[in-house]
């Protein structure tokens, strides 16, 4: 089974699972809006590889670990969409979260999706009881203080940011998750894999700091433009697109060269490497290809 069908079928099961009779329709549709259909859903399949290049001795739990991490990068894109924060009327191409729902449901959806990340851990790791505390507490560093994605919006908030700061807690942290709980779901050493993801994450935000320039509402599925007419730190505007472009070389270089000894590492340090390029809108990735 390819890697999308198991991210698939695993975030339909978990959402099954609490879309009961007992609970609020509005809340479940909400929840199935911000997660379907899909993005690229580059976390969770980052987090796949990782698990099959460490051995991947339990689906299951990989699975579960993937699925976790993109049900909180959804709540994390319901919550950045809001009117306090990004004012976005759109998400995937088409109505955002709140616009589709409301404001007091899109709150709770998100609030709901994160809940939901820790009990699919949980239902995944069940075979594996003695790597579901590593999955938890690697889960929750992403996702709170001092550098999880709360942290990372917070830094919004503040007087002055810096760059790679703000760019490690709001992106780089559920990258770093992926990597770390990919390998913890093979029962590899989770913290040699940080870096990995780390370096990935920015190299994403870089990206899309450059596609927040250059592309189109179209392109993206997401209003464009966000970063300067919010006053956001923008990598693409502060070091120029060349620039940009150039940064984004060399931490996907950095990344590979970062990933640890592993059975799988000549297969994933190649796509560790394909997929920097293409974050990058269409016609600056073949430019960097």
């Amino acid at each position: 089974m390819d890697a999308v069908t198991r991210i698939e079928r695993t975030l339909s099961a978990s959402l099954d699972r609490v879309d009961t009779t007992a609970g609020p329709k509005l809340l479940a549709a909400a929840m199935r809006h911000a997660v379907f259909p899909r993005g690229a859903r580059i976390r969770p399949r980052l987090c796949l590889a990782v698990a099959e290049a460490c051995g991947g001795d339990d689906p299951a739990a990989a699975n579960g670990a993937a699925a976790a991490i993109e049900f909180m990068h959804c709540a994390s894109l319901i919550h950045d969409d809001l009117p306090c924060f990004d004012n976005a009327d759109t998400r995937r191409g088409r109505p955002s979260v709140h616009r589709a729902f409301g404001q007091p449901l899109a709150v709770l959806a998100g609030d709901a999706l994160i809940v939901l990340s820790f009990q699919t851990i949980a239902w995944g790791a069940s075979a594996s009881p003695a790597r579901l505390a590593s999955l938890i507490v690697a889960m929750a560093q992403a996702t709170g203080l001092p550098s999880g994605i709360a942290a990372g919006q917070a830094w919004e908030c503040e007087s002055s940011i810096d760059l790679g700061e703000y760019q490690r807690a709001k992106t780089g942290a559920l990258f770093a998750a992926a990597t770390v709980l990919g390998a913890a779901a093979s029962g590899a050493e989770p913290e040699q894999w940080r870096t990995l993801g780390e370096r990935l994450g920015e190299a994403y935000q870089v990206a899309d700091d450059i596609a927040d320039v250059l592309s189109g509402q179209a392109d993206l599925g997401k209003p464009t433009g966000q970063d300067l007419a919010l006053g956001r730190p923008n990598a693409a505007l502060s070091m120029g697109v060349d620039g940009a472009m150039r940064h984004l070389e060399r931490l996907a270089a950095a990344a590979a060269e970062s990933i640890p000894p592993c059975p799988g590492a000549a297969d994933l340090k190649a796509l560790t490497l394909g997929e920097a390029r293409r974050l990058l809108p269409k016609d600056l990735s073949q430019r960097a290809a």
